[in-house]
């Protein structure tokens, strides 16, 4: 079966993370992929074939004959994959699968993400493996899982399972580019509560919704400074509040730690005699923002308007019509105003790559609760831990009780690496170029599984990819093929133990 045979059929399965799972895997629909790759390994006739009770997937190829004394290789990807599709498209990732579709030298997904990340590097790893004219030593496949929520699966994997000293890491996203370091993250979330207060019948009940931004992977494309949808509808719900006596019901914005907030969308009180100022407040910011995005995000939306009920009104009386009261409703509008967000230092290393930052990805505001989640990322562990003190110091100010986990340190580069000058060499007799060599702003699971695999020398490679974790991914069909012939040079090449 051809790479993109297996890509389009793996992404047919809802292999999501579970964001608020304990267990590992932190979802039993992962195991469903699993089995299926577990399968086709069997049937492939690999030895040592493993589904492990923590989601992971191992295979062992044999080196084919007069290849026996090259150094063994692992080929390494996850499976899970971020679910991304704006509110007012309709589907469920439970139940229905990806619409791909051809555009030109891209494959898209018709109103959500693709899947490539990391598809893309399972399907080209098992296709590797089928391949009946590749040359190559002992090759070892590690599919691993939870790589979106904090590296987990990474995390359970335990020594002794691998005998490679190569891993090649296939969850990179330009081809042409060889990852030899990464960011190491932290899961930061702050959380309070409230008593809900009764409505006035006075008010008015108006709908806001902040839509229509790029969003993106919170490591790739937090250097392109994109609006974060949940600070940007804090700054007009700020306006609103204090400009025109706007009262604050709920506030919901993001949908995952490592996807940038595309979409934002809060229900408001507004009091009969300031609707007008209400509706003057929010054009002139709205406006002002939507200029200060126009060249990172030219499509951006932003609604204000009467509350639409299906009972016909906005309140009934119930729970569901009480509000924020207002210092409660200022102090969490404030405290998400201020909360660290996208792109905090730039790297003094490395030209052009970013070491630290933060995503503002989820805010919650309902029912008596409010909550934010972020992803900090940095390739240096001190800065991350000062970015954690700013936040919490900023929730600290606003009476917020803030927590960290999921903490995974970078991937540092080795200069003496010997696959990377192996990869180099096959990429510019192949091309005639250069690979470039990078650091990426992203986790990779190659810093956690050296901590169990020290000695393990490891690059990450993989096609190109526009927009992963957003519904504008897309994934560049020349690469791939670049890709997959690149692979299987490497592999015939590798030196000998």
């Amino acid at each position: 079966m051809r790479v993109e045979e297996r890509f389009l059929n793996y992404v047919s399965y809802w292999t999501t993370s579970d964001e608020n799972g304990t267990s590992n895997p932190t979802s039993e629909r992962e195991f469903t992929l699993a089995r299926v790759l577990e399968q086709e390994l069997k049937d492939m006739g690999l030895e040592k074939v493993l589904l492990s009770d923590t989601c992971y997937v191992y295979g062992l190829l044999p080196a084919t004959p007069g290849m026996e004394n090259r150094t063994p290789v692992i080929l390494q990807a996850h499976y899970d994959m971020v679910p991304q599709a704006n509110k007012a498209t309709n589907h469920n990732f439970e139940t229905d699968p990806i619409l791909p579709r051809i555009d030109g030298e891209w494959v898209k997904a018709k109103g959500t993400t693709l899947g490539a990340d990391n598809g893309l590097g399972v399907a080209m790893g098992m296709a590797v493996l089928e391949s009946a004219d590749l040359k190559h030593g002992p090759v070892e496949l590690l599919i691993t899982v939870d790589e979106e929520t904090g590296m987990t699966g990474a995390n359970a994997l335990k020594p002794g399972l691998l005998q490679g000293d190569i891993l090649i890491n296939l969850d990179s996203e330009t081809e042409g580019e060889l990852y030899v370091g990464c960011a190491g993250g932290l899961d930061a979330s702050a959380s309070a509560t409230y008593v809900p207060a009764d409505y006035d019948k006075n008010w008015e009940c108006w709908s806001l919704a902040v839509k229509g931004f790029k969003g993106g992977h919170s490591g790739m494309d937090i250097i392109l400074y994109r609006g974060n949808a949940n600070k940007i509808a804090a700054r007009v719900l700020y306006a609103l509040m204090t400009e025109a006596d706007v009262k604050l019901l709920d506030l919901e914005g993001g949908t995952l730690r490592n996807a940038i907030p595309r979409e934002a969308f809060a229900t408001v009180y507004v009091p009969a005699d300031k609707v007008e100022a209400a509706k003057a407040v929010f054009a002139r910011v709205s406006a002002e923002i939507k200029a200060e995005y126009a060249g990172t995000d030219p499509d951006s939306e932003f609604v204000f308007k009467p509350y639409e009920c299906a009972k016909g009104e906005c309140c009934c009386g119930g729970d569901e019509c009480k509000y924020v009261p207002e210092a409660d409703a200022v102090r969490f509008v404030r405290a998400i105003i201020a909360c660290p967000d996208g792109v905090e230092r730039m790297s003094s290393e490395m030209e052009g790559l970013v070491e630290t930052s933060n995503n503002l990805a989820m805010v919650k505001i309902e029912g008596g609760e409010f909550s934010v989640k972020t992803l900090m990322r940095s390739s240096v562990d001190t800065a991350k831990a000062a970015l954690a003190q700013k936040f919490e110091a900023v929730f600290a100010l606003a009476g917020i009780e803030t927590s960290f986990a999921g903490g995974y340190s970078g991937w540092a580069p080795n200069p003496e690496s010997a696959i990377l000058a192996t990869m180099k060499k096959v990429y510019n007799d192949l091309y005639g170029k250069e690979p470039a060599v990078m650091a990426i702003h992203a986790g990779l699971e190659c810093g956690i599984l050296s901590g169990a695999y020290p000695h393990w020398d490891m690059v990450s490679c993989g096609p190109t990819l526009m927009s992963p974790h957003s519904p504008d991914e897309r994934a560049n069909i020349p690469s791939v093929a670049k890709c997959w012939e690149f692979l299987k040079a490497v592999l015939a090449n590798i030196p000998v133990k």
